[in-house]
């Protein structure tokens, strides 16, 4: 590391520099050391030679965005490393397929070779680290190229901690608010970072994408609320939700990254709520009865939170976690589908003779999902500039929206759609104060309410958490750490402030919070031993700036509500079906169910499938899908408000597995991420 270190403190390194292939490359490397001295001029085309015979023998390229060309010849006089970063990333067949953007041109006299080994292995777990890949990618001076470096020592200073204690969320302190304190103290020195990691494209990307994708929902669910709880809970307390708990959580979360919605599950429970007010004859308490409920479940949460309770998260492993995501995942592409279908449906039913009706809401989802699904893949394109194509995947799902709403306006306007229904005024649903009195409900009520309070706290203890745990995935790299206690603290205060307000409660929405994750990631493409590409992160900018933006807007859209009631509800429907598709990305339980429908002789070389037979693959696939079904059908059930007492289920049942499966298996299927050989082919 001395020598790469020396190097760039001598300014030994070319950066952006704008060639398609090695030949010019090296071209370019002998010219700066010519004019540095380091080369003789008369000298300088043998150098080149010598560098395109050894490039021409076998490709350099060795992982990682990286190629290590390297030559020895008496025309350079003492051992040299020159860093060269291409704008332009080359494809040179590397084993982990990723095209070159960096090389390390290493130079020497005759019998220099030994003292580039060291360099070289050095060079090769530098490349390794994600991190530091994309400092440099993003370095502008000599000085952040150093400051790159020191930053991988310092992260590789320490031996790193045994697997089990990785999340230090998940670790108990067996102290009264222990867990909750470390988070405050793992989280605090990164809030200011927190705000300046947030200038950058990718954050107006990312919120422009969210603004709709979170205030369509919270519409959506308002209206079905109201038309639920008799107009006691609609369209305008969601929204108001929306925009302070957001705003709030944004500001004082551990974890910004997590998106804070209206659920399914909730959704049902505040119906079955309202249901139960009904049969007890005290509906015109419902809102005094709710707000019962939503205080002693803040009360749970807090004691949840001040004693280590996310600690009983280590026992949810991927198992869990990706039967979670993937019924969340189909529940938005089943609510898309759903929609459309119904509208096709209504329309036949009311006028049997019309079919633009049917057509255009149709063709305005499908060109929404396409149109956005397309540009978010366009980053892996032979075409257009890299800038070019990096800005079209970031706004992709917002140009996507915008072209359908002007398709919309301007070639469709004669055919009346459905439109986002937007509430006229800011005011609350029913005539009401906006503040409840809980004083005023029965007193039998006030002890009552704890009851649903714990089935409540259940379903927001684990809805939280397993996003959260979704979020803090170690695929997506992310470097400032957790906060599970500190954030169900802070979950239960907003669940507290809602119920005094008629508010609806929000929790982490698992589907919005990964696009969060992913429309902030920086990817690279990896293709596979079998020829497959997907996109591998290789950084997250974890900040507070979108989620607060987002929200911010959600709050604002009062101003301009006339215009959101031009958006038709089929463009939003396929956002939602863009949003549950890219969500399965990095599922593997999606992977190994495509195993069923694929010549068995074209499965990938993935690392489950190099240590776990076949068959065994499919049945634990087979375990998994059993457990998704049974959920999808509890959560549409009469039984929906025991849903989290079944996701509980799944961790015995995972348990249980280890009679059926070897613990080598079990560790390969159900890793916590993908072992380190998978990420380093040349090693």
């Amino acid at each position: 590391m001395k020598l790469l270190r020396n190097a760039l403190l001598d300014g030994c390194f070319l950066l952006d520099l704008d060639e398609r292939e090695l030949p010019s490359v090296f071209q370019q490397v002998v010219k700066y050391l010519v004019a540095r001295g380091t080369v003789v001029a008369a000298e300088a085309d043998q150098l080149e030679a010598s560098l395109n015979e050894r490039e021409r023998l076998v490709s350099t390229a060795i992982g990682n965005a990286v190629a290590v060309p390297h030559t020895y010849l008496n025309a350079v006089r003492e051992p040299t490393i020159v860093l060269v970063r291409l704008a332009h990333a080359v494809n040179l067949g590397a084993p982990d397929g990723v095209p070159v953007r960096f090389v390390f041109v290493l130079l020497g006299p005759t019998g220099a070779a030994a003292q580039h080994l060291d360099s070289l292995a050095n060079i090769a777990r530098l490349v390794a680290n994600e991190e530091f890949r994309y400092d440099a990618r993003v370095a502008k001076t000599q000085l952040d190229l150093l400051a790159a470096l020191d930053r991988f020592d310092r992260r590789t200073a320490t031996v790193p901690a045994p697997k089990e204690e990785k999340a230090d969320g998940l670790a108990y302190t067996g102290r009264l608010c222990g867990g909750l304190m470390q988070d405050i103290r793992r989280r605090l020195p990164h809030y200011a970072s927190d705000f300046r990691d947030g200038f950058h494209s990718k954050s107006v990307a990312s919120t422009l994408f969210l603004f709709f994708a979170c205030l369509a929902p919270a519409i959506t669910f308002g209206g079905i609320m109201a038309e639920l709880t008799n107009n006691h809970i609609g369209a305008v307390e969601m929204i108001v939700a929306s925009a302070f708990c957001g705003v709030t959580y944004a500001l004082f979360s551990g974890q910004p990254l997590i998106i804070l919605g209206g659920t399914g599950p909730l959704l049902v429970f505040t119906w079955l709520l309202y249901v139960l007010c009904g049969q007890l004859q005290i509906e015109q308490y419902f809102l005094e009865v709710f707000a019962w409920v939503g205080l002693w479940t803040a009360l749970l949460l807090f004691a949840l939170a001040a004693t280590d309770a996310s600690c009983l998260l280590r026992y949810f492993t991927r198992f869990t976690d990706e039967i979670f995501a993937a019924l969340i995942s189909i529940i938005f592409i089943y609510a898309a589908v759903e929609a459309l279908a119904s509208i096709v449906s209504d329309v036949y039913q009311v006028e049997r003779t019309s079919h633009d009706k049917a057509l255009v809401p149709l063709i305005l989802a499908m060109g929404t999902f396409f149109i956005a699904f397309a540009l978010s893949r366009i980053r892996s394109s032979r075409y257009l500039l890299p800038q070019v194509r990096e800005f079209l995947a970031d706004f992709g799902p917002t140009i996507a929206l915008a072209a359908m709403t002007v398709a919309a306006v301007t070639w469709f306007h004669d055919v009346q759609t459905t439109t986002l229904p937007a509430p006229d005024a800011m005011r609350p649903t029913m005539e009401r104060a906006w503040l409840i009195n809980p004083l005023a409900a029965p007193r039998w009520v006030w002890l009552a309410a704890i009851g649903p309070a714990i089935l409540a706290t259940l379903l927001l203890f684990l809805d939280q958490n397993i996003t959260a745990r979704l979020i803090n995935s170690p695929d997506h790299k992310l470097q400032k750490g957790d906060a599970y206690h500190y954030d169900l603290a802070l979950l239960g205060g907003l669940i507290a402030i809602c119920s005094m307000f008629g508010l609806p409660w929000l929790v982490a929405a698992t589907v919005r919070s990964l696009n969060h994750v992913r429309s902030l990631a920086t990817v690279e493409n990896v293709v596979d031993r079998s020829g497959d590409s997907r996109e591998r992160v290789l950084h997250v900018r974890e900040t507070r700036v979108t989620a607060l933006a987002i929200h911010l807007l959600i709050g604002l859209s009062v101003l301009a509500l006339p215009m959101l009631k031009t958006i038709p509800m089929a463009v939003l429907y396929g956002l939602f079906l863009f949003m549950g598709v890219v969500s399965m990305a990095g599922n593997q339980f999606f992977e190994r169910l495509r195993l069923w429908f694929m010549d068995s002789s074209l499965y990938p070389t993935s690392h489950y499938m190099r240590r776990v037979p076949v068959w065994t693959i499919h049945k634990f696939t087979l375990l998994q899908l059993g457990c998704l079904v049974v959920l999808g059908l509890v959560e549409v059930s009469p039984l929906g408000i025991l849903f989290p007492v079944f996701l509980v289920l799944l961790v015995p049942v995972r348990i249980l597995a280890g009679r059926y499966f070897t613990p080598e298996e079990l560790a390969a299927l159900d890793a916590e991420e993908e072992p380190e050989d998978e990420e380093t082919h040349w090693a």
